[in-house]
């Protein structure tokens, strides 16, 4: 027995040959979410933040997002396939984003922003990580609806029978990751952040709780056909999880070992 996978239509409408998606609808979501959190921070007293500032934030991480998650989905998932066809990198119509990628772009967004802005990088980091969770909540939900990233096989009793994954229940692991990876690292960053912190701690706390989480659900989660599991139990997922995790801890006990400013904003 199976629950039955929502027969929920990817494309909410089309005009002509533009069509609007569920997929897209939920980046958008995410977005909306962002700049409202964090005009809602910058309009703190002392908050060190203006809503030029955050606008400029925001437009960089965007970019950063989706140059780093296609750059990184591209390298780190289809390398082989991208030597062979270079313009694969521009088929963005084919989809394929990587979360880590994703991050690497936002860092380096980050960097460029506290650099012309000159700003401290960690308490722009500490600015942004809260306003990541939601997005990451909603592009989850829109895996989920496209019927995409499915788990592995299980007898669980919330089991599902995904239209692309064959006729063997699978783990729902796009809701997993939107319920831990989502929701409960927000509220996670939001208990945290409500008192005034060492400056990167706050980054350091979403780089460790993410890595945690990405890497359990990873063993709920269908490894990427072409790659299966290196050395025959560790996927691609966990392989780049584990820099996050690391590097994480070392943020958060560098931070205390050295206190920064701290932030003058609170969630």
């Amino acid at each position: 027995m199976a629950l039955e996978f929502p027969e929920i239509d990817p494309i909410i409408f089309s005009v002509g040959p533009l069509s609007v998606r569920w997929y897209g609808l939920m980046y958008l979501i995410g977005f909306a979410f962002a700049m409202w959190w964090a005009n809602r921070q910058a309009a703190k007293p002392n908050s060190g933040w203006s809503k030029e500032q955050v606008s400029d934030l925001l437009f960089y991480s965007m970019l950063g997002v989706i140059l780093g998650g296609r750059i990184g989905y591209v390298l780190f998932y289809q390398f082989s396939y991208f030597l062979e066809n270079p313009l694969y990198l521009f088929r963005i119509d084919q989809g394929g984003m990587s979360f880590h990628g994703g991050t690497l772009g936002v860092i380096t967004a980050i960097f460029v922003f506290a650099w012309t802005r000159k700003k401290s990088i960690f308490s722009v980091g500490d600015f942004v990580v809260p306003l990541v969770p939601v997005g990451l909540l909603a592009g989850r939900i829109g895996n989920f609806i496209n019927g995409e990233l499915w788990g592995r096989t299980t007898d669980v009793p919330w089991a599902m029978v995904f239209p692309t994954g064959g006729p063997l229940p699978r783990h729902p692991s796009q809701l997993y990751e939107a319920f831990f990876e989502g929701l409960v690292l927000f509220i996670i960053l939001y208990v945290f952040a409500k008192k005034p912190r060492p400056a990167g701690s706050i980054a350091g706390v979403f780089l460790l709780g993410y890595g945690v989480f990405r890497f359990a659900i990873e063993y709920f989660r269908e490894p990427d056909a072409h790659l299966g599991l290196f050395a025959g139990f560790i996927s691609m997922g966990q392989i780049l999880s584990l820099p996050m995790v690391v590097g994480g801890l070392g943020l958060i006990i560098w931070a205390y070992k050295k206190p920064q400013p701290v932030l003058a904003n609170k969630a």
